[in-house]
């Protein structure tokens, strides 16, 4: 996975990386809001969602202490990261900073 990880992070759009776990009540409302945020940003981003209990060595690499925790990436950097829920507005505003 971390292979494929790499590969996926050197878009040149934007993805928005949602690093979750199954037993995280606050990620089940951030995953809710994704959704919203996948519908505005539709072509101009990806989002994808990382299972810290299955991909431990991924968020050990990007230092991921809490979840949710979003990151975005694109070439291969990573652009932003926070901690905790996030609103559609912050969300789709970040993703638009980036994909231009």
């Amino acid at each position: 996975m971390s292979q494929k990880f790499q590969e996926l992070i050197q878009s040149e759009r934007p993805i928005l990386i949602d690093f979750f776990a199954t037993w995280c009540q606050p990620c089940k409302v951030q995953s809710s809001v994704l959704n919203s945020v996948k519908e505005q940003v539709s072509e101009k981003a990806r989002i994808v969602k990382i299972d810290i209990d299955q991909f431990p060595s991924i968020a050990n690499e990007y230092n991921v202490r809490g979840v949710p925790t979003l990151a975005v990436f694109k070439n291969g950097e990573m652009l932003w990261k926070e901690s905790g829920v996030h609103d559609v507005n912050s969300l789709v505003g970040v993703l638009e900073q980036y994909s231009n």
